[in-house]
């Protein structure tokens, strides 16, 4: 990438971010116009809404990503699964922008749309295929799926009444996809080991 198109994307990510930290509009010719750059610019670097959200968000995103190894080295499959679904859900819940994004995953068509998404698909389809071989998920189950069921949750509002609800529903999600691993909460300290 030449030295001005970096300037341009650094500024463009810049600009986004000051955008979603302030009420007001965040829209992309906005952002456009805040980075300083037409929207032809910001749209040969993030050809869609989703693509730029999940460049902000790009460090939470790298944490989720890297988190899976450790996770599936220290807890059960089903347990790891479990605790990685609740920070993605953590993350989408706090910060609406990319619980949009998100929820653009699986409705993404085409490949180039679908390629903001790929770190994130593939840390998830790796908790799903270490779950399928410890015979404590449906096979076949995919990371779509898991996707699909996990963002109505999304939804659900920050305060104390709904976020019990989502709770309570999330552990309906979790018991659904591991029907024959008794999954108990991501706090219980008796469920820190592998196989525990």
């Amino acid at each position: 990438m030449r030295s001005d198109a970096r300037s341009n994307r650094l500024r463009i990510l810049e600009a986004a971010a000051e955008a979603l930290a302030a009420p007001g509009d965040t829209s992309l010719k906005s952002i456009a116009r805040r980075a300083g750059v037409g929207q032809g610019t910001l749209y040969r670097h993030f050809p869609t809404r989703e693509s730029l959200m999940l460049q902000v968000y790009g460090a939470e995103v790298d944490e989720l990503v890297t988190a899976v190894p450790a996770l599936l080295t220290t807890l059960s499959p089903p347990h790891a699964l479990r605790v990685w679904l609740e920070r993605l859900l953590s993350l989408g819940q706090g910060t609406p922008e990319f619980s949009e994004a998100m929820r653009g995953a699986t409705a993404a068509m085409t490949e180039q749309c679908r390629e903001p998404y790929r770190p994130l698909l593939e840390a998830l389809t790796a908790l799903v295929r270490a779950n399928e071989a410890a015979g404590t998920i449906l096979p076949g189950t995919t990371a779509d799926d898991v996707l699909v069921l996990l963002g109505p949750l999304w939804h659900v509002g920050p305060h104390d009444e709904e976020h019990t609800r989502a709770a309570r529903l999330f552990d309906v999600l979790i018991r659904g996809l591991c029907p024959s691993s008794a999954v108990r909460d991501a706090t219980d300290p008796g469920e820190t080991r592998r196989g525990a």
